[in-house]
């Protein structure tokens, strides 16, 4: 393969999942910087008479996607999809997954659920030996914001997690607001040693929306690098 910049390999990962996406296909669509490359493929291949329709991750994607002309829905329309394309912020060889960079886990893992695939496309720098190097991100309500930040912290020093749980702020300094009107903390943990325990553990807190940590979820990771495309897990 010919040298490529990080981010015409990103396109080449969305290309592949391209690949997988047959005619009258019912299809969720991620949300990030390599989603919008599958999405921007996606709306040409509409264009050439691609018939599929789509569920959208977030409002920065349904936007995309309605320019391109992608045929959306939502799942008071549609039982159940047939493949989400979606990227993620890591992943370790077991295909768990932190995502919610973006601010839109909630949906994300909402639509992911509701799949009977889910395909990762990513660049080389999310593959991670161990979950934590990305800060996870928490989607909470804005109703007992400290109560769910001490809870936090204890189940994460129980799965042998430490590091400051943030609230994620806009770059004008106020509180980030997800497309649901939520909150997000960012938990700086740096490794996460026991991530399904931990995913056990944060479902159980009340003023928890969702946390970003997918597992069990993925079906099969297209990672791209410059170099080279790896495939990670079964893509059929």
């Amino acid at each position: 393969m010919e040298n490529l910049s990080l981010d015409e390999a990103k396109r080449r990962a969305a290309a592949a999942a391209l690949k997988i996406v047959t005619p009258g296909m019912r299809l969720g669509l991620g949300t990030g910087s390599t989603a919008a490359h599958f999405i921007d493929l996606l709306g040409a291949k509409v264009a050439e008479g691609l018939k599929v329709v789509c569920v959208p991750t977030s409002e920065r994607t349904r936007i995309q996607a309605e320019g391109l002309a992608i045929p959306l829905a939502t799942f008071e329309e549609i039982d159940e999809l047939d493949l989400t394309i979606d990227g993620a912020d890591e992943f370790d060889p077991d295909l768990r997954l932190v995502k919610g960079g973006g601010g839109a886990l909630w949906r994300e893992k909402i639509v992911a659920a509701a799949s009977k695939r889910m395909i990762v496309i990513t660049d080389a720098s999310k593959a991670v030996a161990t979950l934590g190097k990305f800060p996870l991100p928490i989607e909470v309500s804005r109703f007992g914001l400290e109560a769910t930040r001490r809870a936090i912290l204890r189940e994460a020093e129980a799965c042998g997690c430490g590091g400051p749980v943030v609230l994620r702020k806009t770059p004008s300094g106020e509180a980030f607001m997800t497309d649901s009107g939520n909150y997000l903390f960012d938990c700086v943990f740096n490794v996460i040693p026991a991530a399904d325990e931990l995913a056990q553990r944060l479902s159980a807190i009340p003023g928890i929306v969702e946390h970003g940590l997918f597992i069990g979820l993925a079906k099969a990771v297209i990672s791209a690098s410059p170099e080279e495309i790896k495939i990670y897990g079964q893509l059929d």
